[in-house]
């Protein structure tokens, strides 16, 4: 299926309301809910008729009809999947202001899996993290959220460690680095 930018808001909005079904924090939930009527006030109701219809013969989605005559309209394991990969391809890091903590990614992931890992590697470049060590990444952002959902992405639970320092002896090299001086 072709990366069709309706239908990633499609899957995108019904991952949310997922997302917006487990999360417990109201801050969660109306950063959740804000999301997502930016992202509906933008879709184009026609085309958005057309591609849940070929949402529903690809097997992402699935309908539901409702006691009261509706339809309901739920993700599959497929489309989850599809969901996750768009809303990874497009994650940021938000840079607010510096809390003066760093935040450290470290990981030893078995040869094996080595795809994964590089895969992982690439990723906290691609966000900004700097490399200290061949598997220890530093970023001076709060950042874990995003950290769960990369590492829970590559099903990498047991091999990364994720932590949060008050002081690392090259400090100062690392404000450089990140032009927090």
């Amino acid at each position: 299926m072709k990366a069709n930018p309706v239908r990633q808001k499609i899957l995108l909005l019904l991952y949310a309301g997922v997302a917006l079904g487990f999360s417990y924090s109201p801050s969660q939930q109306y950063k959740i809910l804000k999301t997502l009527g930016r992202k509906w006030q933008k879709i184009d109701r026609e085309n958005l008729k057309k591609q849940i219809r070929n949402l529903y013969r690809s097997r992402l989605i699935e309908e539901k009809e409702n006691p009261d005559g509706g339809l309901t309209y739920i993700l599959t394991n497929k489309g989850k999947v599809k969901a996750l990969t768009y809303h990874f391809q497009e994650m940021k890091i938000k840079e607010n202001q510096w809390d003066g903590k760093w935040r450290v990614v470290i990981f030893d992931i078995p040869e094996k899996i080595k795809t994964s890992r590089n895969a992982l590697r690439d990723k906290l470049k691609e966000l900004g993290f700097y490399e200290l060590q061949e598997s220890v990444f530093v970023f001076p952002y709060e950042c874990q959220n995003e950290i769960d959902f990369i590492i829970e992405f590559f099903n990498l639970r047991k091999y990364v460690r994720y932590g949060v320092f008050d002081f690392i002896d090259n400090d100062l090299h690392l404000r450089k680095i990140f032009r927090l001086v």
